[in-house]
């Protein structure tokens, strides 16, 4: 195992774009709302991933962690189609499994045969967790896959787990043959880069390869030295990450700080390509509010993405070209950029997913989002855009309510391209 940490190496924000001009875009589908609350399962929607069915792409699927309430898969048309729990503690007393990030592997290489694998982040278990993918197979399309012995990806012992300093963020890349997983560890700056290995009768586990520390304090213009307002002893973390599978390049949005561009290897110098407008606004933490009362901003922040930055995925185009999505959780935005390197990831626009109707709403404080540039049968024909929606329209207003939102990923292009 090795460990480095790194400093700051940052580009300048290219041209802005005022939040309340963007275009708005409606979503054509959206999944039942789920409920964080005993009657709703613990419920409560977080981040997606598209799986492609290649011999029949209007049976693919969208797999999502709801947290404490396990995964949900969904078919085209946003209907669950299966739903699986997040598996316990291994005491009542201890923390009980609670799916946070998930994302993809295709054809993984078992025991079994060549398969495509759902990877989830296990916060509460501080493990990662793999489901075979089978469309056809009886009692739902995914299986659980994961070697019963796979470490903490983190934790040295049950009682580091119990603190949930664990297993958040994840990414999938796959190179050379060889499949990965990049998983950030909450309340801090750290992301492992994780080699996934087969283990016998068709199991999955992992060993770490190295880990990487990004800055948790930074130096702004006037000198002054700066780092988010937290609650003490947190530092600045990561969630929404991707790997662009053509370059090897990793997107990892650290929340209160802009989005970082580094190898997915997590070797040489990551590069903050922007940040977030509260960037260098100094903050007070109120233990009674437990809130961080702001100071003036002294104007060092960007100008297109707002605390939080989540919800990073990839939109390729057949060309080489396309954009990297983002997140922008403050003001209820996402942010497009340029996915080629030599325009250093220039912004290229946003939008908001707005409502289509009194009863499809549009997504607010998203945190997870995925897209898929291809063909998906006859509701999909441009390909599909998932996001959560952190504020859906709840059917008891009593209730808390999230759920996921579906775009096609034709109206996104237009938008972007407008």
């Amino acid at each position: 195992m090795t460990a480095t940490t790194v400093a700051l190496a940052m580009t300048l924000p290219a041209q802005a774009h005022a939040s309340d001009d963007l275009p708005a875009i409606t979503p054509r589908a959206e999944t039942a709302a789920l409920h964080d609350d005993k009657a709703g399962g613990n419920a409560d929607a977080d981040d997606p991933a598209i799986w492609r069915n290649a011999a029949d792409p209007g049976r693919s699927l969208v797999v999502a962690t709801a947290k404490k309430g396990g995964l949900r898969v969904y078919d085209l048309a946003a209907r669950q189609i299966q739903s699986i729990p997040a598996p316990a503690g291994p005491t009542s007393a201890d923390a009980p499994g609670r799916f946070n990030n998930v994302d993809l592997v295709h054809g993984l290489k078992l025991s079994t045969g060549r398969t495509d694998l759902a990877v989830v982040s296990d916060r509460g278990n501080d493990r990662l967790r793999f489901y075979r993918i089978d469309r056809d197979r009886a009692g739902g399309p995914l299986t659980d896959v994961t070697d019963p012995s796979v470490p903490p990806v983190f934790s040295a012992d049950q009682e580091e787990i119990n603190d949930q300093r664990t297993a958040y963020g994840l990414a999938t890349w796959t190179h050379r043959g060889r499949s990965y997983a990049l998983v950030s560890r909450r309340e801090t700056t750290t992301v492992a880069l994780l080699e996934l290995l087969p283990s016998g009768s068709g199991k999955v586990t992992y060993r770490e390869i190295r880990t990487l520390d990004l800055p948790s304090s930074f130096r702004l213009p006037d000198g002054r030295a700066w780092t988010p307002c937290l609650e003490p002893g947190e530092l600045p973390q990561v969630e929404g990450m991707v790997v662009d599978p053509a370059n090897g390049m990793l997107y990892a949005g650290q929340e209160d700080v802009g989005i970082w561009r580094m190898r997915a290897d997590l070797t040489g110098t990551p590069r903050l390509i922007d940040k977030v407008r509260e960037y260098g606004v100094p903050g007070t933490y109120d233990e009674a509010t437990e809130e961080c009362t702001p100071g003036a901003d002294p104007g060092y922040g960007g100008t297109r993405i707002s605390a939080d930055v989540e919800g990073l995925t990839l939109i390729p185009e057949d060309d080489g070209d396309g954009y990297l999505l983002a997140s922008s959780q403050g003001d209820n935005s996402f942010a497009a950029y340029d996915r080629e390197l030599s325009d250093d990831n220039e912004y290229e626009g946003g939008f908001r997913v707005t409502a289509a109707s009194a009863t499809l709403d549009g997504s607010e404080e998203c945190d997870g989002a995925a897209a898929l540039n291809a063909p998906l049968g006859r509701r999909y024909p441009n390909g599909l855009l998932v996001v959560q929606d952190g504020q859906e329209t709840p059917q008891d207003q009593d209730r808390d309510a999230t759920g996921f939102k579906f775009l096609d990923l034709g109206d996104v292009l237009n938008a972007l391209d407008d």
